[in-house]
């Protein structure tokens, strides 16, 4: 028809084929139609698939909305990008109130173990390896003990056979602390005098508040040996004379005292002390413990032991007791041929406090512990900012050993039950309940007052030095000592001993680092613990020797043995030269003629460029069997090589 527009596409088949393209639709009409619900881009269906229709142009409608929703909150998101910040605390706030829905009860429970050391857990390890203990019981350490014998070195204090000059003055001194503290004072005082020239005095014990021992020279030493040892290098008097305290109208409070400080050197004593001496005639120190310095030159060393080995003798009444102990502990000891072990143990009330480690003694053991500090260091522990570690002072080893310990670590190093020792002590913290573990292991162990009778010791009881004094002689003859916590009782002992069996302390000192570990394992057996201590008492076998002289100035410092030779010190019996003596105005050297061993001594000295007075037949850069040396202390002697070679033909053939 005219005026009929028609599609210009292909038959789509049925009634569409050829069928004409409808007319547009009028603006009205499609206004209606959005308003009916249709879509601007919806397509549009013929009307006989009514019900279809409709339900197309609904889920489309709802789509579109859903969009444009999720299209405004993201737009609103964007434009406030601080929104974002939250979304953390929301999930934390709901994973919060997730977990709180869930009972506690359902959440496995994790219990820490205690930090080390910070528990005492040597009695269950007593309780559970006892029985394995009592079963081995077939060793005897005391038969093979020392591996490592002694006899490379033997002591050489020569006499001086010089007569004395004159002496530039008196010197008054006062020693404080305990009995060995007061003994380094002695001993440091003897070299002092003798270096400056000076006479000494009979040192005065100071009265100490904590030791209350009002004991004189004379009652713990043998006055007149001392003064007679010593006649030939220093001079002694009980007094000082009337005509020199007449200067200071006989009150020692008027004359001169030096306030020394600690570890001062043989030098300051020479330049400071000296000159005042030669002017007042008179001088006085106080205090004087630890006032002079252990790396001091050969001949002061050579006094301090003259002294400390020769000089100082105990007075009668101890050394007879002491003799009496001694036989005492070898027929209680009958089963190991007479041999016996000395342990010296510091198990004290205040040795315990002063450590501040905790043992089983619970909430009253604080108290008392807390108490005791406060007496004895009133304020020290308690300050503010200090912390203390009791579980850190353990597994550092500086907790001292209790019984059951030391016990526990003398059967592990193979000291059976009928094993005979001797204890060393003050009075045990807590003896009734600590000590009887200890009894257990072994049943034959002495005390001085188990040796000795009530009426015996009665002299003694109420003084301190005097008693330690009867402990130091036991010990010293023991056929092994155990030390178990440090202290100037251990390192005189061990330097005494060493001095008297060739060079061997004949000590055991244990690792108490190690210990400490050991005995805070739960899990371990008696053999593995076995095992250990053994390793542990054949380590102090072999440090207990000594070595050259490197090492035992490294290792022994403190050690009172510096005057020791080998076995040709009967075959060298030459004069020695023994140094400078200060006198009036300068130094006057007294040579009697230099040995070869003091030439190669003093070789040595300045090659190592430190005092010594340890000399081994090996180990030495000559490669010589070499005697005890006491050489000068001036380090700028030109020695040749020829001298030299002369001295190691002179040693060879003899």
């Amino acid at each position: 028809m005219p005026g009929q527009t028609y599609s210009r596409l292909g038959s789509l088949g049925g009634a569409a084929a050829g069928a004409p393209s409808p007319p547009p639709v009028p603006p009205a009409a499609a206004a209606a139609s959005l308003q009916r619900g249709g879509g601007g881009s919806g397509r549009r269906t013929p009307a006989k698939g009514g019900s279809a229709s409709a339900a197309g142009w609904t889920g489309v409608g709802c789509g579109c909305a859903a969009r444009r929703a999720a299209r405004a909150v993201l737009a609103a998101l964007h434009r406030r990008q601080a929104v974002f910040l939250f979304a953390p605390l929301l999930y934390v706030a709901a994973m919060l109130l997730y977990m709180g829905s869930i009972p506690l009860d359902v959440v496995p429970r994790i219990i820490a173990r205690p930090a080390p050391g910070s528990v005492y857990r040597s009695p269950q390890l007593y309780a559970r390896l006892r029985a394995d203990m009592d079963a081995d019981n077939s060793t005897d350490a005391l038969a093979t003990l020392w591996r490592y014998k002694g006899g490379l070195w033997r002591p050489c204090i020569n006499n001086a056979t010089n007569s004395l000059p004159e002496s530039n003055g008196y010197i008054y001194i006062e020693a404080n602390g305990g009995l060995n503290q007061q003994r380094t004072s002695i001993c440091n005082a003897v070299a002092i005098a003798g270096f400056l020239n000076a006479t000494l005095v009979i040192p005065k014990f100071h009265f100490h508040s904590i030791w209350r021992d009002p004991s004189t020279f004379s009652d713990i030493y043998d006055e007149d040996h001392f003064v007679k040892r010593l006649q030939n290098d220093v001079r002694v008097v009980e007094k000082v004379p009337d005509f020199i305290m007449e200067r200071f109208g006989h009150n020692l409070s008027n004359v001169f005292n030096f306030k020394i400080k600690a570890w001062s050197p043989i030098q300051y004593y020479k330049d400071a002390v000296l000159p005042k001496l030669i002017e007042e005639r008179l001088i006085r120190i106080s205090p004087f413990a630890n006032r002079l310095s252990f790396d001091a030159p050969p001949v002061v060393q050579r006094l301090r032991c003259l002294a400390n080995f020769e000089a100082l003798k105990f007075s009668n009444p101890i050394a007879t007791l002491s003799e009496t102990l001694v036989s005492r502990m070898k027929e209680k000891s009958m089963a190991s041929n007479g041999k016996y072990i000395a342990v010296h143990l510091r198990f004290e009330e205040d040795m315990v406090a002063f450590s501040c480690c905790v043992y089983d003694g619970g909430d009253e053991e604080k108290k008392e512990m807390n108490a005791a500090r406060e007496i004895g260091w009133r304020g020290k522990f308690t300050k503010r900012g200090r912390v203390i570690r009791p579980g850190v002072i353990r597994m550092n080893g500086k907790c001292p050993l209790t019984p059951l310990e030391v016990g526990l670590m003398l059967r592990g190093m193979g000291f059976s039950n009928n094993t005979a020792i001797f204890l060393a002590s003050g009075k045990i913290y807590r003896a009734e309940k600590n000590m009887v573990p200890l009894l257990q292991m072994f049943p034959l162990l002495q005390t001085k007052e188990t040796l000795a009778s009530a009426e015996e010791l009665a002299p003694f009881k109420n003084f301190s030095s005097r008693m330690a004094a009867i402990d130091y002689s036991v010990c010293v003859h023991s056929d092994a000592f155990v030390t178990t916590q440090g202290g100037n009782f251990p390192h005189f002992l061990m330097g005494h001993r060493r001095y008297l069996y060739g060079g061997h302390s004949r000590t055991i000192k244990p690792d108490k680092r190690r210990l400490a570990i050991l005995f805070d394992n739960p899990r371990i057996g008696w053999k593995s613990l076995k095992r250990h201590l053994l390793n542990m008492r054949t380590h102090s076998d072999s440090k207990g020797l000594l070595g050259d002289e490197k090492e035992v100035l490294n290792d022994y410092p403190n050690d009172q043995v510096v005057i020791i030779s080998s076995s040709f010190h009967k075959i060298y019996q030459h004069p020695i030269f023994f140094g400078s003596r200060i006198v009036h105005g300068g130094t006057s050297t007294s040579q009697q003629g230099v040995s070869c061993a003091s030439v190669l001594g003093l070789i040595r000295m300045m090659h190592l460029a430190t005092p010594a007075f340890m000399v081994r037949k090996k180990g030495f850069p000559f490669l010589l069997p070499f005697t005890c040396f006491v050489s000068s202390p001036q380090r700028n002697l030109s020695i040749g090589r020829q001298t030299t070679e002369a001295c190691i033909k002179k040693s060879k053939n003899h």
